[in-house]
């Protein structure tokens, strides 16, 4: 059986992510494809109750042990959901994957690329994406968008911190292979249909 398709929506906090990649799900479906649709951090038992830490306002996390938890998660979805899912011949579609810790811990939290991706690759198992999609919005939209939602404790980082967050997309999205930006600052009817486009190209 041919190895399934691996489709990953990556951006800034409020980029729309959840939304696209429901969307996009959808429509896959309704094209006779098989889906998985997972997140990151979670997509089992396990890593859902790490997300619970990780974005809790009870806690102050530091930066290493911040990304061990992610990683952490990471390798237990990854062997429980991504990998079987694939074999299978299914459709992946990821909220989020390694590129995250790229851009939150590595240059965000300034833990460096080297470190993270060195533990990206063990947590991943070195699986890497079809297609990256990073939804990209201006560190403003943080402030606008859902107000009525209580804000995360990534969420509630400063504005520096968002700002580096979204620089590190823009970059990573000039050097990562099989990588698309997105400019998700547009009505969701517009970023659905480009979307739509970059993975019908990918099939």
């Amino acid at each position: 059986m041919r190895r399934g398709r691996f489709i990953v929506l990556e951006g800034p906090d409020k980029s729309g992510k959840s939304t696209h990649a429901a969307l996009l799900v959808k429509e896959l479906r309704t094209r006779g494809l098989r889906v998985v649709h997972t997140r990151e951090p979670g997509g089992t038992k396990f890593a859902e109750a790490v997300r619970k830490i990780l974005l809790s306002n009870d806690y102050v996390v530091q930066p290493l042990a911040e990304l061990l938890l992610y990683e952490a998660a990471r390798a237990q979805h990854t062997q429980d959901v991504l990998l079987p899912a694939l074999r299978r011949g299914a459709t992946v579609v990821s909220e989020r994957y390694t590129m995250a810790s790229l851009a939150y811990q590595g240059l965000g939290r300034r833990l460096g690329l080297p470190l993270v991706r060195r533990l990206n690759d063990i947590a991943s198992s070195r699986l890497r994406p079809d297609l990256t999609l990073i939804l990209d919005i201006p560190e403003s939209c943080l402030k606008t968008r859902d107000p009525s939602r209580q804000l995360d404790r990534l969420e509630k980082e400063s504005f520096t911190f968002h700002r580096r967050v979204r620089r590190a997309y823009l970059l990573l999205s000039k050097s990562e292979p099989r990588t698309k930006l997105v400019d998700a600052d547009r009505p969701s009817a517009n970023v659905r249909r480009d979307i739509l486009e970059l993975v019908k190209r990918l099939f």
